[in-house]
């Protein structure tokens, strides 16, 4: 089975899902929605058909489109279940879960260009405010990400493979990169997210790997 995926290369969300889908060797088409200011495809009637929440990723499952990522996510593991992004032990599952729904559900909506263009038009915010706004809720989340996971024994931080936890924490760096925020006190993430992008399944799910030529 080929997975249809509405895709943006610059989205994070939509990252989450290309890494898992490399991760697991499964077989996708990725079908770009311009989420440039200047086109807002997502916003078009065409996807707006598919998807009323206009947000990606999505994906197309007998029939169906159907969106959010971490969703998605536990779909792409029940289907298929080797090379597994979620750990064996309940706990751990517990923890990669908690882990990867910090930045999926406190920070990265925050973040989002919604938000921010919210801040920017209905709010009066400027360019300093908004990109202020933008790193405090990357460092309160990474702040707890660091003190609560810091510390590990295993090579990635639930055990010996990367998980749903480090397919939430790449696309984030890459994007607190992306916008100048200083990672440099958290460095048990950026060492993961080191570790991650020496593995063939990241570096292929990469926005530049995936930007449309």
């Amino acid at each position: 089975m080929t997975v249809k995926v509405y895709d943006y290369w610059r989205s994070s969300a939509s990252y989450r899902l290309r890494i898992a889908l490399h991760l697991k060797g499964v077989a996708f088409e990725a079908i770009q929605v311009d989420l440039h200011p200047d086109r807002k495809e997502h916003q078009g009637p065409a996807y707006r058909s598919l998807n009323p929440q206009m947000r990606v990723p999505a994906i197309e499952v007998e029939g169906e489109t159907i969106g959010q990522s971490m969703a998605i996510l536990e779909w792409i593991e029940e289907t298929w279940p080797h090379n597994p992004i979620l750990p064996t032990a309940p706990l751990q599952r517990l923890k990669a879960r908690a882990f990867a729904d910090t930045i999926a559900c406190d920070v990265h909506p925050l973040n989002n260009p919604s938000v921010l263009n919210e801040l920017r038009f209905t709010f009066g915010a400027d360019q300093d405010g908004i990109s202020n706004w933008y790193a405090d809720w990357i460092r309160r989340g990474f702040s707890a990400l660091e003190a609560r996971y810091g510390s590990r024994s295993s090579e990635f931080l639930f055990g010996e493979n990367p998980t749903i936890a480090e397919i939430c924490l790449v696309p984030q760096i890459y994007n607190a990169r992306r916008f100048n925020v200083d990672t440099s006190d958290y460095p048990e993430l950026v060492q993961i997210d080191a570790q991650c992008m020496e593995l063939e399944a990241f570096q292929k799910a990469s926005p530049e790997a995936s930007k449309p030529v």
